[in-house]
């Protein structure tokens, strides 16, 4: 994991970065459909906007966030879903500046976080820099949805390294959210980055392996694209089985992408 500094850095540039995508649109271009199904750019806004929040109320008054948590009695997806309300009915000047407050109040929370120190979030305390982690992946999917909506080719950076960790480390994401057992065994991961390193994780003689680009990667465990349209390859049935389930959130996965929904690059 990066020092904490340096992943709050690059957390602060993946959010200005989604916020360039948004911040010259007209009125009425808010309103455009997203893949997500149900979903316009405001309410991709919006979330993220409500994500922050909590993420700064989690590391700026811990004791709120554990209350809130617990008095969720419908489950946290829910909560998330139904916070949406508070803000998809503002007019687009104020979610705006909705966002951008939360954006940077959660932000500095984070940051204020000693390194070693552990925040409470969903299920176990978390260190501020795996939360800011867990920040960027929010922002790389719903970024992504915006970019595609509006019809954006975005420009992957080495940034997505945080992105990349964080998913290997939540390997097991996506057999929890089907009620399957993860297999004990470790997978290793090599991809290549934006600016074309090599990025290597888990055993050099794992049985199950996943190779391919890195961007790639972070699409696939947003569930941005699908499998088929992605430069990834899998060796041994397990990882080749993961490349159907892989998620980096936890929770319901949603529908995903269909193959050929989207050009290959």
């Amino acid at each position: 994991m990066k020092a904490l500094q340096e992943t709050i850095d690059d957390l602060t540039a993946d959010a200005e970065e989604v916020d360039r995508l948004v911040a010259g649109l007209e009125p009425g271009e808010w309103a455009t459909p997203t893949p997500a199904p149900g979903w316009s750019v405001t309410h991709q806004i919006g979330h993220l906007a409500f994500i922050f929040k909590i993420a700064g109320m989690s590391a700026g008054e811990p004791e709120a966030f554990v209350a809130m948590t617990k008095s969720l009695s419908a489950g946290f997806d829910a909560a998330v879903n139904g916070a949406l309300a508070a803000y998809v009915n503002d007019p687009p000047e104020v979610l705006l500046t909705r966002w951008r407050a939360e954006r940077d109040a959660g932000i500095k929370a984070l940051a204020a976080v000693p390194a070693d120190q552990l925040v409470p979030w969903l299920v176990n305390p978390l260190p501020p820099a795996v939360l800011a982690c867990a920040g960027m992946m929010e922002l790389f999917g719903h970024g992504q949805d915006i970019a595609d909506a509006l019809g954006v080719r975005r420009e992957y950076t080495d940034r997505i390294a945080h992105l990349v960790g964080f998913a290997v480390r939540v390997r097991d994401f996506g057999y929890e959210a089907r009620n399957l057992t993860p297999p004990e065994q470790e997978f290793r991961f090599e991809l290549t980055s934006p600016s074309g390193a090599l990025w290597a994780f888990g055993p050099e003689d794992a049985e199950q392996r996943v190779t391919g680009k890195a961007a790639d990667f972070c699409l696939l465990v947003t569930r941005r694209r699908h499998r088929d349209d992605l430069d990834l390859s899998a060796r041994g049935a397990e990882a080749d089985r993961w490349l159907d389930l892989a998620q980096a959130y936890r929770g319901p996965a949603g529908e995903g992408r269909r193959p050929g929904q989207f050009a290959r690059p």
